[in-house]
């Protein structure tokens, strides 16, 4: 199927919709009326430095993952390249003492044979006490430089282990110096420019995705009963007619949320005899292809009976 097709069904279902939502709910009356709002991101500085790229300007619309800046990396390069050599003189040390080991168990073996031997001959009286001991200390010795030598080798892996560590957590925040998109959609904000020192957790651009809109409005106790999760409603907004200033324009809407607390009607909306009574607040979402809706543009919501 091919795009143009495509366009006419969508059109042809959304008008469809809107043709049984208005059948069913009574003409001209308005449930409730509120605002636009979108699901906005707050993107900030993962690491500290100078913002050396930024491509990012508001009204522009962002791929997810898209790489939109770059924090200077010079000293952390420059950490990273000290850990790494002296994790590759630890690991020198480490085949060298391993090294030292196998000499020196090489040694034990000879030392070893030479003892016992020294052992039998002095119990057919054909060594000395004297040459016995000599023996036994020259086998004891490698023993403990063995051991001593293992136990440096212990020492100088942990060490490297803890010199991978710190590499690990440097080209982790070097990863986060490039500023990566989280997701597709349009600035709304932008809070930092090129060349600025930021500091970890600073703001730097708001974005949201604009394809689907979410109004937030609020119904009465009695009108409640009538509002479902996932229900079909009728949304209007401003016609935009220079001619015809109170032109509507019908669009569908799904209820995505009820609030499940009353709370009195939000001051921005509300009248001097409203005051005492209370609302629920309730989320429809509205689909935004052609981009007409706007973050906090005005609506009214008709619920279908």
């Amino acid at each position: 199927m091919n795009m143009s097709a495509s366009h006419v069904l969508f059109r042809v279902a959304i008008a469809s919709a809107l043709a049984v939502m208005a059948s069913a709910c009574r003409k001209g009356e308005v449930d409730a009326y509120g605002n636009f709002e979108a699901e906005e991101v707050v993107v900030s500085a993962e690491t500290a430095g100078q913002l050396v790229q930024f491509r990012v300007e508001e009204g522009v619309k962002l791929p997810a993952g898209a790489v939109v800046g770059t924090i200077d990396t010079a000293q952390l390069a420059l950490q990273r390249r000290e850990l790494l050599a002296r994790r590759d003189a630890g690991r020198s040390r480490t085949t060298e003492v391993r090294q030292q080991v196998k000499v020196l168990e090489s040694q034990q073996s000879v030392s070893r044979r030479e003892y016992e031997r020294t052992q039998r001959l002095f119990e057919q009286q054909a060594a000395t006490a004297q040459q016995l001991d000599r023996a036994e200390r020259d086998y004891r010795t490698l023993n403990e430089q063995i051991e001593a030598t293992r136990a440096a080798a212990g020492t100088t892996r942990g060490d490297v282990a803890s010199i991978d560590a710190q590499v690990a957590i440097i080209e982790d925040r070097l990863r986060r110096t490039q500023i990566a998109n989280p997701m597709e959609g349009t600035v709304l904000t932008k809070y930092a420019e090129r060349g600025e020192l930021l500091q970890v957790g600073q703001p730097l651009y708001k974005i949201a995705s604009l394809d689907t809109l979410t109004l937030r409005a609020f119904v009465s106790g009695a009108q409640l009963a009538a509002v479902r999760l996932g229900a079909s409603v009728l949304v209007r907004i401003d016609g935009g007619s220079t001619e015809d200033k109170d032109s509507m324009r019908e669009l569908p809407g799904r209820v995505s949320w009820v609030s499940a607390q009353a709370e009195f009607t939000p001051t921005p909306i509300q009248t001097r005899e409203e005051r005492t009574e209370q609302v629920y607040a309730v989320k429809v979402r509205v689909p935004n292809p052609g981009g007409v809706l706007k973050v906090g543009m005005p609506a009214e919501l008709v619920i279908a009976r």
